[in-house]
């Protein structure tokens, strides 16, 4: 656990993400971040959307062409 701690910057407030976090999420200065909601609070992505997002594609998809999947599966 990284323990960030909340800060003046300008006129906002915001948090400094020490290297260590910065290598792990593979993000360099002026690269974005996404904060999306998660079931304990939030998480800080560097990709937009969830992985929740493409399973409910990949449901639609499979649900589209459920019988040419189980043609193939023959």
């Amino acid at each position: 656990m990284i323990k960030l701690k909340v800060t003046q910057i300008g006129n906002s407030l915001g948090v400094i993400l020490p290297k260590e976090a910065l290598a792990r999420l593979n993000v360099d200065k002026g690269d974005e971040l996404y904060l999306t909601p998660a079931p304990d609070g939030y998480r800080i992505t560097p990709q937009e959307g969830s992985n929740q997002d493409a399973l409910e594609m990949g449901r639609a998809f499979m649900k589209r062409y459920r019988k040419t999947f189980r043609a193939l599966a023959e």
